[in-house]
């Protein structure tokens, strides 16, 4: 029973060593030249350079947030992390500071060298008293006086050279037609014998001068205000 199982097990092997050479020989080279491509391929890959993308101030940023929340996550550096994701915008603050005292301080001198138009909106303070204590009696002949019936007024007319001088941004220029426009009103509704009327223009001149000085940094250098 032996024999028949070992002939057909030697069927399956070559009985020669020449046979073996001539049909293993094909197979041999071909896998030769499979492990050739795989050394070639991974002798490629190791010396092929990893490139490394550019580093931003923000992207490095972004690195080093995402490295810290994973290492050191619950351990107090949520603080020091917005700092640095905020640098960029604290340095744009910065600068706005610096261009804001820059305007401020110019302001300044501008407004110390003009005595004279500070003497015009001093006497334009006192001129709006007097025209509100006549207005709170419901005297409009007397505030009528003070207004002199128009914007020709010298006293008025003074005024608006000091309001062009001093004026530099947007927000003071639209006070001061805020200003001109409800002096105006004033001055028809006191002629016109409008008590109601007359008491709103008032108001609205009164308050558009008060804005005005607080944006020029005027506040405190004018009695009566």
């Amino acid at each position: 029973m032996a024999t028949p199982f070992l002939s057909t097990a030697n069927s399956f092997f070559p009985s020669s060593s020449s046979s073996s050479s001539t049909s293993l020989g094909p197979a041999l080279v071909s896998l030769n030249n499979q492990n050739v491509q795989r050394r070639t391929l991974c002798k490629a890959f190791n010396e092929s350079p990893i490139p490394i993308p550019a580093l931003t101030k923000r992207s490095f940023s972004l690195c080093f947030i995402t490295t810290s929340l994973v290492l050191a996550a619950g351990n107090g550096c949520s603080d020091a992390v917005a700092a640095i994701l905020e640098a960029d915008d604290d340095e744009e603050l910065l600068e706005k500071v610096k261009k804001d005292r820059k305007k401020r301080l110019e302001k300044q001198g501008v407004i110390s060298s003009s005595g004279k138009e500070k003497g015009y909106l001093q006497d334009l303070v006192y001129k709006l008293s007097q025209i509100g204590q006549a207005i709170d009696k419901n005297d409009l002949s007397a505030a009528s006086l003070v207004l002199g019936g128009s914007t020709d007024t010298e006293w008025v007319k003074n005024a608006s050279v000091a309001f062009n001088k001093l004026s530099s941004s947007a927000e003071e220029k639209t006070q001061v037609e805020t200003f001109n426009s409800s002096i105006a009103s004033l001055i028809s509704s006191v002629t016109e014998n409008d008590v109601e009327s007359t008491k709103v223009a008032f108001v609205e001149s009164a308050t558009a001068l008060e804005k005005w000085t607080n944006l020029t940094g005027l506040t405190g250098q004018l009695k009566g205000l």
